[in-house]
């Protein structure tokens, strides 16, 4: 099947991949290349970059509600659109272009959270699961029809894991999804208008974690973070990213901590490093101080004197 892609982040690229193998990808819409996070250079978005190495033409418009993008879309002629966390909202024009329509692999258990962060906004809710499902394009946000849906448990996964798992369950739903529709055996699933929730976009800042809040908030905020939304903090006066932490769930050390570990403060036993949050500790288990290397709790409590005493303080950023 002659097909256009469009999407950015990698989530997208690993779909675009697998997508590859078992179709003819015509070409390929991306978001603009971005400044690096240093600031010293331009780079692709992943799934140019996987575009670039396959050879198949790219394109990098600024939004599809123009008549030339539009017309490029045409004149591509293509059967079907697979989208894939593209960012932007596709016009009416455009989704009556291909002959079997355009296809969104949207990261969520639809209805459950239409919008821009599906996982991020479910794990923060406590989800039990995540899921990705393919759904038929329309105008409005992610309200369309689904065919194929995949599941997954959240457990105590970071959010870049189960972004990874959910790009390779995707891209399964998405090629199961083509080949009933090849076969005209595809069946459609109407959504829940009751069970509609939205993922509003991550703001800013929205998972710094802070001692003055409750230890489930800030191990879940740390679980949702990602490099565009870090958990910071600052650890014994370092500015620091927690990029892994969990509750304490062995009731004698957790009674033992209640007793030494006051909010704001941290202490060091048995070779693991824990935050005193509002109500309890969290554990750290990976960190990264800012301008070095991601490190193990251990390895940076190495570094920090007076640890195991209690008195050594974090606070919010």
């Amino acid at each position: 099947m002659r097909i256009v892609f469009m999407g950015t982040p990698r989530f997208a690229a690993d779909i675009l991949v697998n997508l590859i193998e078992q179709h003819e990808v015509c070409a390929v819409f991306t978001r603009p290349d971005a400044v690096s996070r240093r600031g010293s250079r331009m780079v692709p978005s992943p799934v140019k970059q996987v575009a670039v190495d396959h050879g198949i033409p790219t394109y990098t418009v600024e939004g599809l509600r123009q008549r030339p993008a539009q017309d490029l879309v045409r004149n591509l002629a293509p059967e079907l659109i697979v989208v894939a966390a593209y960012g932007y909202i596709l016009p009416r024009e455009i989704l009556e272009i291909p002959e079997y329509g355009c296809l969104n692999v949207h990261s969520s258990i639809l209805p459950r959270w239409r919008g821009a962060a599906p996982v991020q906004r479910a794990i923060l809710a406590q989800d039990s699961q995540v899921g990705v499902c393919i759904m038929r394009m329309e105008e409005g946000l992610d309200t369309g029809d689904w065919c194929v849906c995949r599941t997954m448990d959240v457990d105590d996964k970071p959010y870049v894991e189960i972004l990874g798992d959910l790009a390779d369950l995707g891209s399964q739903a998405l090629l199961t999804a083509i080949e009933l529709m090849e076969l005209g055996k595809l069946e459609w699933n109407r959504q829940d208008e009751a069970g509609v929730t939205y993922a509003d976009k991550i703001a800013k800042g929205e998972l710094f974690v802070r001692p003055e809040d409750d230890m489930l908030s800030n191990k879940l905020r740390v679980q949702a973070s990602s490099p565009a939304h870090p958990a910071r903090c600052i650890v014994a006066s370092r500015p620091v990213t927690l990029l892994e932490a969990r509750l304490v769930k062995d009731a004698d050390l957790l009674h033992d901590l209640n007793l030494h570990l006051e909010p704001g403060r941290i202490i060091y036993r048995g070779k693991r490093l824990f935050l005193g949050c509002f109500d309890g500790p969290i554990e750290v288990l990976s960190i990264r101080p800012d301008s070095k290397k991601a490190m193990t709790a251990q390895a940076f409590a190495a570094g920090v004197q007076n640890v195991k005493s209690g008195v050594v303080s974090w606070q919010g950023v």
